[in-house]
C-alpha cells in the first residue's frame, strides 16, 4: 500500500512541474459590440472595455491583423462596414485576441446568431 502512495505522490509531483512550463502567450477579450472602437486604419489603435465601469483599453493591430465577420475572413474596411449595419442595442459579443509578446491585437471577428 505504501508503495502505491509513494508512485502515486512521485507522478503528482511530476505532473506539478509540468504545468509550471505552460507560458500564456495570448489575452482574449469577449465585449459587447457597442463597447469597440474599430481602427480607423490598418495599422493603428483598437479600443474596447470589458464591462460597464471598466476604462476603455487601447491595444495595436497592424497589417496582419484578421478581421472575421460570421466566419468569413475580410479587411478591416469591409468588417467596418458589416458592423455598421448590426444593431448596436443588442449584446452581440465581438472577440479580440491580444497576443502578449508582440502587445498587438491579432485577430477580431465576431458572430452573428
Amino acid at each position: 500500500m505504501k508503495i502505491k502512495m509513494i508512485i502515486t505522490a512521485l507522478l503528482l509531483s511530476l505532473s506539478l512541474t509540468a504545468a509550471a512550463q505552460f507560458k500564456t502567450i495570448a489575452e482574449a477579450y469577449e465585449v459587447r459590440i457597442s463597447d469597440v472602437r474599430l481602427p480607423q486604419s490598418e495599422v493603428g489603435t483598437i479600443g474596447f472595455k470589458e464591462c460597464d465601469d471598466c476604462d476603455y483599453q487601447t491595444r495595436r493591430v497592424s497589417e496582419g491583423t484578421v478581421y472575421e465577420f460570421n466566419g468569413q475572413r475580410m479587411s478591416l474596411e469591409k468588417f467596418r462596414r458589416a458592423l455598421a449595419g448590426v444593431d448596436r442595442s443588442q449584446n452581440i459579443p465581438v472577440q479580440v485576441l491580444h497576443h502578449l509578446e508582440s502587445n498587438q491585437v491579432t485577430k477580431v471577428w465576431i458572430l452573428i446568431p
